[in-house]
């Protein structure tokens, strides 16, 4: 069965401003992937970090462009596009630079707007040379093979000779 979205808009909405977000939207069908928070920084890197892997580039333009880079590839990991995106929240170190995100989101969004809510934080915890964090939420139609969850594998318990 196919995903089912649609946003939600109050009956007085206005048309003559640009809104870069959906007031809401309802998913009625398909299944929910979740993402976690994503830099412009690798998404796999070292923990504790170094500082080496995070020669971030210092504008915003650039690490929101190397950060929907990475949104994007996780999406598609998931089966997902941008354009399934439903929610996302974003957190920048500067308010004064959401313009310059915003561009980068229209770039790659287009038409397509989720619901969004921006955050300034004074320090992101991933590195003190990030400027933008992206968490999101997108709906993937029933019909797309999810990717299989794989388990972990067990060490033998250090304690011995405990039963239940």
């Amino acid at each position: 069965m196919a995903k089912a979205v649609s946003v939600v808009h109050h009956a007085d909405r206005r048309t003559d401003v640009v809104m870069p977000y959906a007031p809401g939207i309802v998913v009625r069908r398909g299944h929910l992937v979740f993402l976690s928070g994503v830099t412009a920084a690798p998404v796999y890197h070292s923990h504790p970090h170094r500082d080496e892997e995070f020669d971030l580039p210092a504008t915003m333009r650039e690490q929101a462009t190397l950060a929907m880079e990475n949104v994007k590839k996780t999406l598609e990991a998931a089966g997902c596009t941008l354009g399934d995106l439903v929610s996302a929240t974003r957190y920048v170190t500067n308010v004064a630079e959401q313009d310059d995100m915003n561009r980068v989101w229209a770039q790659y969004l287009g038409d397509h707007l989720p619901t969004t809510t921006t955050v300034e934080v004074s320090r992101l915890a991933t590195h003190a040379r990030c400027k933008l964090e992206i968490s999101a939420i997108a709906i993937v139609d029933d019909a797309v093979q999810m990717p299989r969850r794989r388990r972990a594998t067990r060490k033998p318990s250090a304690r011995k000779g405990r039963r239940r």
